[in-house]
């Protein structure tokens, strides 16, 4: 029966580590990186060239955050921004990569870790 059940499960880690992987390097081709300017923005000018920034980028926004919420705003402020970036662009290609790996890793290993057939008992023959 453990036999049965350890190809079943070898089976299906194949299936979603080809699955996962088919899917982010669709999303990695698919995927545009360029900055998420949807909100307000603020240009800056740099060499005679008008350059958009996010609001999060400038100083002022920097100084303003920590001074309503000292240092672990701006922490806080950093790591929101890092969780949100995962799941946009090609960035999310390389999370779902890696989820991907993750989870068939987990399958396989429950699959190496299932005990043996036990053989049947011959006492009585």
């Amino acid at each position: 029966m453990n036999a049965r059940l350890r190809t079943g499960l070898c089976a299906a880690c194949a299936l979603v580590l080809v699955a996962g992987l088919a899917c982010a390097a669709w999303i990695y081709e698919k995927a545009d990186d360029s900055p998420d300017l949807s909100g307000a923005y603020q240009i800056i000018v740099v060499n005679g060239v008008p350059q958009p920034i996010a609001p999060n980028e400038s100083k002022m926004y920097q100084r303003e955050l920590q001074r309503y919420g000292g240092k672990m705003a701006l922490l806080l402020d950093d790591i929101n921004r890092w969780w949100s970036g995962l799941w946009r662009g090609k960035s999310l290609a390389l999370t779902v990569a890696f989820l991907t790996l993750v989870f068939s890793s987990g399958i396989l290993l429950i699959a190496a870790y299932l005990p043996e057939d036990s053989a049947p008992d011959r006492a009585g023959e």
